[in-house]
């Protein structure tokens, strides 16, 4: 089995579940050491008090072929995501991929209610845990990441900047931190491209995230039962996908040319012929538009 990410470094900042998770575990499959972050841990959950832990996502990236180092961190925190790089960089010396994958606010925001009616205190924190996460942590693992030419950070965002360009997403809070990620990875190009360094924005399509699972009463060996209550759910694709987007991204000597752009996993399977887990490549943001937008009856033929 081929593992591209040999001797490569990667940071995963919000690796608990989810996308983040992932993403890890597709870097481990390449090869990589993985340091996954996040605020629950076999000891303590976070405010989402769920079961998945950064224990366990290293375990799996190590399982997958790679090494993966848990690391307890608050992005919210500058003094904790400081002494995460300053580890990294006494244990490793590099650092080749940054993922700012921390999000946070899926019990914190409200679908369709104006920001005038939307709780206040939840909509800021929403921003801070979405936005000022990964300024943090930009600010100081990126010193660490420009050491060697062609490093490379993926911003995982909701929706293409095409998209959210022309679409209202969920509320003011959901669609202010959607749009501020993409708009910090076009930023990020501007600053790493002349230093020798790549930065894309990266959105899955519809995740088979354990919240959304679970919020659908399914579990991914059976998620099809789904579809009688949300039939687009059809186009739906594991979190694994977008981590082989990353991996494909990371291990491209030519990703240079992505420096700032918008990326879907969908677009990416396309242009490097990985698949999802299932041997499907779904294209959800194409779909999105095309059909479910579009007001056509569920149907992904040609789409996955």
């Amino acid at each position: 089995m081929t593992q591209p990410l040999r001797n490569k470094v990667a940071l995963v900042a919000g690796a608990t579940r989810g996308a983040g998770r992932g993403i890890a575990v597709e870097l481990g499959a390449a090869g990589a050491t993985v340091y996954v972050t996040g605020r629950t841990t076999r000891a303590r959950r976070s405010e989402y008090d769920r079961p998945e832990t950064i224990e366990d996502t290293a375990d799996l990236v190590t399982g997958a072929g790679g090494r993966g180092v848990a690391v307890p961190t608050d992005h919210l925190d500058p003094a904790q995501v400081k002494a995460l790089v300053d580890r990294i960089a006494a244990e490793q010396g590099r650092l080749d991929v940054l993922v700012n994958d921390i999000w946070g606010g899926e019990t914190l925001f409200e679908w369709d209610a104006p920001v005038w009616e939307h709780n206040l205190d939840k909509g800021l924190r929403l921003l801070r845990l979405a936005v000022e996460t990964h300024a943090i942590t930009s600010h100081h693992a990126l010193p660490l990441l420009l050491r060697h030419p062609g490093g490379l950070v993926v911003e995982v965002t909701d929706g293409t900047a095409d998209y959210n360009r022309d679409h209202y997403r969920v509320s003011f809070f959901y669609d202010l931190a959607k749009s501020s990620v993409l708009r910090m990875a076009f930023a990020l190009g501007h600053e790493l491209g002349p230093r020798g360094a790549t930065a894309v924005a990266l959105t899955p399509g519809w995740l088979r995230s354990e919240i959304m699972l679970d919020h659908l009463g399914v579990r991914e060996d059976n998620w099809r039962d789904a579809l009688e209550k949300a039939p687009h759910f059809a186009i739906s694709e594991t979190p694994r996908y977008a981590g082989r987007a990353v991996v494909a991204l990371a291990a491209d000597p030519g990703v240079a040319r992505f420096n700032g752009a918008s990326v879907s996993s969908g677009s990416l399977a396309q242009e490097y012929g990985f698949t999802d887990l299932d041997g499907s490549r779904p294209d959800a943001w194409r779909y999105l538009v095309e059909v479910q937008d579009a007001g056509r009856p569920a149907d992904v033929t040609g789409y996955r």
